[in-house]
């Protein structure tokens, strides 16, 4: 079966909660309406092989009702078929959490709940990812200034001298050989 196919049998299953398909240079894409997405993406799994969830983002649609939309794709293990799922959400929804689909959904989750907002209802452990616990944005947002905002943080970028450099951890780039690259093999007088 293709994913072709696994897109008509989706949409055949789904029926009025599919909002679209398309096929475009051989990707497949499906979009849901969100209160399918669990069941869809579940059934994807199940019933088509998609036992590999290669990466769940977001996108922004700014000044738009709903405002985000998740996408999600899918693979199979031998890597012959790729599924794209997509669903809108609004700013004030929560998308289902498909960890207990697949547990790689994990840090994908928290990534676009740290970056975009997004949040996951029944996720394990919702919590910022990159962002440091606390911080009130949400930079992937396009409306977040592109300079960035005002931080308590500590400005951490300098331009003088790394304070590691030459010291015991650093390698030697250059060198064909690794033993003389190898920072715990140098003697340090």
């Amino acid at each position: 079966m293709s994913a072709a196919q696994d897109l008509e049998s989706l949409s055949a299953k789904f029926g009025a909660d599919v909002v679209g398909t398309k096929e475009f240079r051989g990707e497949s894409t499906i979009s849901v309406k969100l209160g399918v997405l669990h069941d869809v993406l579940a059934t994807a799994k199940k019933d088509h092989g998609y036992a590999i969830i290669i990466d769940i983002s977001s996108l922004d649609h700014f000044g738009e009702d709903p405002r985000f939309e998740m996408v999600y794709e899918l693979a199979t293990l031998d890597d012959s078929k790729h599924l794209r799922v997509k669903a809108k959400v609004s700013e004030d929804e929560e998308v289902p959490t498909a960890t207990d689909i697949w547990l790689g959904a994990d840090w994908h989750e928290r990534e676009v709940f740290d970056m975009m907002g997004i949040r996951f209802s029944g996720h394990p452990n919702l919590k910022r990812i990159l962002m440091w616990e606390g911080y009130p944005f949400h930079p992937l947002r396009k409306d977040f200034p592109l300079a960035g905002r005002p931080s308590e943080m500590p400005d951490v970028a300098f331009t003088g001298v790394a304070p590691l450099e030459g010291g015991p951890f650093v390698t030697c780039a250059g060198t064909n050989d690794s033993v003389k690259r190898e920072p715990r093999a140098r003697v340090v007088d």
